[in-house]
């Protein structure tokens, strides 16, 4: 199943994949990608959505649903 979580924050494709690191580093999730042009970020797999905010937030972005 895929999620799509709104990250702004993002300026360069260091902080794209600081944001997919930090969030294939969240129990569930197969794979991910972020898009810093249209501020979100997609996640396939079956994590929970509240651990993935937490996880983009623990990495220094502002993440929400």
């Amino acid at each position: 199943m895929g999620q799509t979580i709104t990250v702004t924050g993002m300026s360069c494709g260091g902080c794209e994949q600081t944001v997919v690191e930090a969030l294939e580093g969240v129990s569930g999730v197969e794979s991910a990608t972020a898009d810093r042009e249209t501020e979100t970020a997609t996640v396939e797999g079956d994590a929970d959505t509240a651990a993935l905010v937490d996880a983009v937030e623990d990495a220094g972005y502002e993440a929400s649903t």
